[in-house]
């Protein structure tokens, strides 16, 4: 009781104060027509105020701003009817800063937005590009394994002419191999020919000197030679009994 009696002579001092500090009407009356229009014309209409500060209210709704504004008014007057709470300095303070806190936030707000706008803009340009990026890169790819549609029948193909190529490779090997056996043949029978050429030659020549030193024997043998000789006057002796001669 006697903290709410206190608070009470304070806010009666405040008051007392506070209209003491206030000017006169008469005083201030010449400067403020002593101000151009335009300070007039530069203050926003009572329906702009009233809609900001509807729009600053909370709720989706004209009804639910309403409520909110209903609802605050009605604990407001229950708690100042009930002494639950009480206006003192400390209010006013509140007050202050409350208004301090809501200015700052509507200055600090438009630049924070534009920066908040700018960010989102910028990310969001970068994930457009990425997702740009990622749909070019696979459209290349469709592309790319669309121009290799036919690969199966061109790889089909291949398959079927290194076979054929294969084979002829084979049968090219085989001919060689014959031709080189061929060869190989005949390279020895060549030789096996000119082998027995080589040696019915030799038998003939052995055979030749053999039967010429046996006549030269025989020939150089007296027995043989006066056979001869006998041979030959009777011959002659024939001949001209003959009269062949």
């Amino acid at each position: 009781m006697v903290f709410r009696i206190v608070s009470r002579s304070a806010q009666a001092a405040t008051r007392h104060s506070l209209a003491a500090s206030v000017p006169r009407p008469a005083a201030v009356l010449p400067a403020v027509m002593k101000t151009p229009a335009r300070f007039y014309s530069d203050k926003p209409s009572p329906e702009a105020k009233a809609s900001s500060i509807i729009d600053s209210l909370p709720g989706n709704s004209l009804i639910s701003k309403t409520t909110w504004v209903t609802l605050g008014a009605g604990l407001t007057a229950f708690g100042v009817s009930n002494e639950l709470y009480v206006a003192n300095d400390e209010t006013v303070i509140l007050a202050g800063f409350l208004i301090f806190a809501t200015l700052l936030g509507r200055s600090v707000s438009t630049p924070y937005r534009d920066w908040a706008d700018a960010t989102i803009a910028k990310i969001s340009g970068i994930l457009n590009e990425a997702r740009s990026g990622h749909t070019k890169a696979i459209q290349t790819r469709i592309d790319a394994v669309d121009e290799k549609k036919d690969v199966v029948d061109a790889t089909k193909g291949l398959y079927a002419l290194a076979k054929e190529t294969v084979q002829a490779e084979k049968e090219a090997f085989e001919l060689k191999q014959k031709t080189q056996l061929a060869a190989e043949v005949k390279t020895v029978l060549d030789s096996w020919v000119r082998f027995e050429a080589q040696e019915r030659e030799a038998e003939q020549r052995l055979l030749t000197e053999t039967v010429i030193e046996k006549v030269a024997q025989t020939i150089r043998d007296d027995k043989t030679q006066k056979q001869i000789l006998d041979s030959a006057v009777a011959e002659i002796e024939q001949l001209v009994k003959s009269k062949k001669i």
